[in-house]
């Protein structure tokens, strides 16, 4: 079959989870209430930050715009899935797979530099209480924000480059339930050498470094609290980073299982089962993780169900 340029490519074919009639109906009863949980969830974590003053500081903030890049991160690609298992069988077009591996990038980018930022949060609260407030001004939270945008925009834009540049045989079937870049290039009929060189750098820059960057503020978070003489000071101090730190590692944790199996597994279904828990589990259990650990979080849930908001609006 000669390699047809990818302009003429109208469509790719998702072969997703599995063909058995029995076994999607339990999939999208599973994955429709997770999806719905998460953006639920997130929805109230949302509403509670925007409407209740005491909520109106830096920390709450970035997670505002956390909760938003997890529903934007998981609407990019389970509605689609949940269409897909329902009417048994999936087909993307050519443009709406660049559509959906651009937002997807810009998403999982947006969510890893809104971490980053909240972990210098914490380490300037913690290793420099005094001078939080000086440091922390609203206009360097909301550039802090915007920065994140730009890079992840940046990154999405040459993800998109880096595929509408592949050449693909027609009829090409993605054993994925998205357009996964890493399966994309598998099936490239030209040489995506260069694309899968590249692929690795933007992994190391806009990966790497933010971990980095998180791995640092913590290193020095545990070392400014181990000289706390107290130890209600020290739990205190541990208690304002558990929740951040308890996304931080489930985040990345999937994150690195969809990047090992997408780039070096040859089971599909490795691949899938680690892209569900990084796209649907982890934003699913987000909300709950910051509701439940965090005592400000759970009082202005409790004004707004109970419908005697806490809060003055000024």
């Amino acid at each position: 079959m000669e390699p047809q340029n990818l302009t003429s490519v109208s469509e790719f074919i998702l072969l997703g989870f599995t063909a058995d009639p029995e076994l999607q109906a339990l999939l999208f009863g599973v994955f429709l209430s997770m999806y719905l949980v998460s953006i639920l969830g997130n929805l109230l974590i949302m509403l509670t930050v925007s409407s209740d003053c005491h909520l109106h500081n830096p920390m709450y903030f970035f997670l505002f715009n956390l909760s938003l890049a997890d529903i934007g991160f998981t609407s990019t690609t389970v509605p689609k899935m949940l269409m897909d298992i329902h009417i048994h069988g999936g087909v993307i077009s050519y443009t709406g797979c660049l559509i959906q591996l651009s937002f997807f990038s810009l998403f999982a980018c947006l969510e890893s530099l809104i971490l980053t930022v909240m972990a210098y949060d914490r380490f300037v609260a913690i290793c420099h209480p005094l001078h939080y407030q000086v440091i922390m001004k609203p206009w360097l939270c909301g550039l802090l924000v915007l920065l994140s945008f730009i890079i992840s925009i940046l990154d999405s834009q040459l993800q998109f480059l880096m595929v509408s540049q592949l050449i693909f045989c027609s009829d090409v079937e993605i054993p994925h339930f998205f357009c996964d870049l890493p399966q994309l290039l598998k099936l490239a009929c030209s040489d995506a050498s260069f694309s899968n060189i590249l692929l690795h750098f933007t992994v190391a820059i806009f990966a790497g470094i933010p971990v980095s960057l998180i791995i640092f503020s913590y290193t020095q978070i545990v070392s400014s609290i181990l000289t706390v003489p107290s130890s209600g000071g020290k739990y205190k101090a541990f208690a304002t980073c558990g929740s951040h730190l308890s996304v931080v590692c489930l985040f990345y944790g999937t994150g690195m299982g969809v990047y090992l199996s997408s780039a070096y597994s040859h089971s599909p279904r490795n691949t899938i089962v680690a892209s569900v828990m990084y796209m649907l589990v982890a934003p699913t259990l987000n909300p709950f993780i910051y509701s439940l650990r965090n005592r400000d979080i759970k009082q202005a849930l409790g004004s707004i169900l109970r419908g005697t908001p806490s809060f003055q609006v000024g």
